[in-house]
């Protein structure tokens, strides 16, 4: 007899099978094999307990009656699903589907599929963790009842096909919470002061006013500014201090689930769901040239920064020899754990063997798959070399003024590289939220009481900015920082509010739409807990004391549900239907047929225009782009959606098949009249692919475009 391994992909199974050999039978589940029935509730809910229903979905019966044959036929069957909570659970649904029988099931848990993390985690099978089974039921079943019950309050009260996430509409409250920060925020006026000085004519540096007086300037109105310049006119300059020390900047910690999704998004312009997917691919092994099929990062769900042992050494190994050994620190870099609980899986997300280099797999993958992997490889590799210093030079210019008596202090601050340390490899992106690092620039050598000349003094007026919208990034911190939600589900946060309409991305920043406000208030008026950012991260918390068996998983879902169930009832009974105007999107048109204003609106196909009039008048038109069809004539470009999101297609479909994924620019391709579609940066490509233009793009046509990824 041979035993079973159960595993959750076809590509896992052909890379685990490799390494086990023979004596192994390795099967995949392909994910799930049991869930809550999607047409009904799926749950008992009793006075003090909570009893779910689970059915084995219909494209898996056959999936679970193959497992459970082989299952009879085996001596042992391994459970070896993924290291996290959702792959503990498959695991027991395995179990129970399957109906395997307990004496011979044995959990194996590896966090990277490699030869040797195989073999030890085989020779040290364990029991299921019922903890970790009771967390995701716990969550499964409050995500259940939410989304269940919520919905069909939100399809009689605000619009059919609308719905409510228990973490999904804390996600969307902070984006449109953020839209009415900018909405009602005031811009203030205030001016700034610069001067350039030089003590010998040819070593002039820049500097701005720090001081008045020993306070940061408040100069609000040009006036003011006038003042101080005519108050400094005759003054004389001279460097008050003068100092240089030496500064580091430490190295990023290895990837998380969160910091890679963001850096992704940074650097690459994957989506939180693309990185997931490619990351996946990786984890679960990509054939390369001249070697087997292997894993090659870890398990990509993870909240926990550390490091293997014999990855460090390893890096340190390669480190030493690449870059030298000034480039390697005394001892291994050791990062604390982000985020509370971050137990989901041991390890951060690293390669499976640093010499297995970025470039030694470039005709082995694809190339977003590349791209993802150099990434992570220069980041855990980076994150093990020492400190890149700097000498940092502040000087300090100060003058009296000749009019007021107040002393002015004018400051330059000059960052010189002396050491590149983990510079040399990568460095981390940074979002528009990170203005306080300091920009490289070197400054001249002097001393103090060095008098200097006033080559020029002027005043610059500025203005408060509003905080900036949310991009996938940042969004995915600020989840982080509130604990709302975990590693595995910030792909769907993010895809769910965007596949509802709820928010739409302008030039990569998300903008709630009119439905999304609506809704938002909505929830916020009758269920505020489900919209509380406190209670839900509690709430998230209790999940994560759940899974580490501080917490019974049914009273807390006791504790939850009367309140709930009392709002939901209270909502159905006083809530008004929300008005459907507050819906609709104006436009300048009027309807041909009955003269009344037409407006834009959504469904399930995208956004369309339609008449006010209606039901007494039907009339409604495609919501077109203002771009002809560059292969059919009489054809434009219409806004359309689809599973995979919104796409722009010709209005003669299905005679004329054309379509993008970016909404073209205005203007035609220089080269060839054709189609032209935001690239990356300020640039603009040639839809066709014969003609390959690719040059600057009109700023007022890029500004309000979302551009598509550079391609590799």
């Amino acid at each position: 007899m041979s035993d079973l391994v159960i595993v959750e992909s076809p590509a896992k199974a052909r890379t685990v099978g490799r390494f086990l050999g023979k004596k192994f039978s390795v099967k995949a589940s392909m994910g799930h094999v049991r869930d809550l029935p999607k047409r009904k509730l799926g749950v008992e809910i009793n006075e003090d307990s909570f009893v779910p229903t689970y059915t084995v979905s219909g494209d898996k019966r056959k999936i679970v009656s193959e497992l459970r044959k082989a299952a009879a036929d085996a001596e042992i069957v391994y459970l070896a699903t993924d290291p996290d909570r959702e792959g503990e659970a498959i695991a027991w649904h395995l179990l129970e589907a399957a109906k395997i029988d307990l004496d011979k099931a044995r959990r194996v848990v590896f966090h990277e599929i490699t030869e040797s993390a195989i073999e030890e985690a085989f020779s040290n099978p364990r029991n299921l963790d019922t903890n970790l089974v009771n967390a995701q039921q716990a969550r499964r079943i409050l995500d259940r009842l939410v989304g269940y019950e919520l919905s069909p309050v939100l399809w009689s009260k605000v619009k059919k096909g609308t719905s409510a996430g228990r973490v999904q509409s804390v996600a969307l409250r902070m984006v449109v919470d953020r839209e009415k920060e900018i909405d009602v925020f005031n811009p203030r006026e205030y001016w700034t002061l610069g001067a350039t000085f030089s003590k010998s004519g040819d070593d002039s540096f820049s500097t701005s006013l720090a001081l008045i007086d020993g306070s940061k300037p408040d100069i609000s109105t040009k006036d003011a500014s006038d003042e101080v310049i005519r108050d400094l006119g005759k003054s004389n300059f001279s460097v008050s201090s003068y100092e240089t020390k030496e500064s580091r900047r430490r190295p990023a910690a290895p990837f998380i689930t969160s910091t890679l999704q963001q850096e992704a998004s940074r650097r690459l312009r994957f989506s939180a769901s693309r990185t997931m997917t490619l990351a996946q691919q990786l984890y679960e092994g990509i054939e390369s040239q001249g070697a087997e099929q292997t894993g090659l990062i870890t398990y990509m769900r993870t909240d926990s920064t550390n490091v293997a042992a014999s990855a460090l050494s390893e890096a340190a190994s390669f480190i030493k020899d690449k870059y030298g050994p000034n480039y390697v620190p005394q001892t291994p870099r050791v990062y604390s754990k982000r985020v509370r609980g971050a137990q989901e899986a041991h390890e951060a997300i690293r390669p499976t063997s640093i010499f297995r280099t970025p470039e030694s797999l470039r005709s082995s993958l694809n190339g977003d798959q590349f791209r993802l992997y150099d990434l992570i490889w220069k980041r855990l590799v980076a994150s093990q070399m020492t400190d890149a210093l700097y000498d940092r030079t502040v000087i300090d210019v100060g003058a009296p003024g000749i009019n007021s008596g107040s002393e002015y202090i004018f400051r330059a601050t000059g960052l010189v590289p002396k050491f590149d340390g983990f510079r040399v490899l990568y460095t981390e992106g940074r979002d528009d939220v990170d203005d306080n690092e300091e920009d490289e620039r070197g400054l001249p050598i002097l001393e103090k009481n060095d008098v200097l000349n006033c080559k020029s003094l002027s005043g610059e007026q500025k203005f408060t900015q509003p905080p900036p919208r949310y991009t996938e990034p940042t969004l995915i911190r600020s989840l982080e920082k509130e604990g709302i939600g975990r590693p595995s589900t910030y792909a769907s946060i993010i895809g769910t509010i965007q596949d509802r309409d709820y928010v739409r991305k302008d030039v990569g920043r998300f903008v709630p739409t009119k439905l999304g406000v609506v809704v938002t208030e909505f929830l916020q008026e009758y269920f505020e807990n489900i919209m509380d950012i406190g209670f839900t991260a509690d709430m998230e918390k209790r999940l994560d004391d759940i899974a580490e068996g501080d917490e019974q998983w049914n009273p807390m879902l006791v504790s939850f549900y009367g309140p709930f169930d009392t709002s939901i009832g209270f909502a159905r009974e006083n809530a008004q239907r929300v008005d459907r105007s507050k819906l609709d999107e104006a436009t300048d048109q009027v309807c041909e047929q009955c003269e009344s204003p037409m407006v834009i609106r959504g469904g399930r196909n995208g956004r369309f225009i339609a008449c006010t009039g209606f039901p007494d008048c039907k009339n409604t038109k495609p919501l077109l782009v203002g771009v002809k069809c560059p292969e059919c004539e009489p054809g434009g470009l219409a806004e359309r959606k689809s599973k995979r999101g919104v796409f722009y297609g010709c209005t003669n479909y299905p005679d004329c098949k054309f379509a993008v994924n970016t909404m073209p620019l205005g203007q035609p391709c220089p080269d060839c009249d054709g189609l032209l579609l935001p690239a990356r940066g300020q640039n603009a490509r040639c839809a066709s692919k014969e003609c390959g233009y690719r040059g600057p793009a009109p700023l007022e046509e890029i500004a309000d475009r979302e551009p598509e990824p550079e391609p590799v």
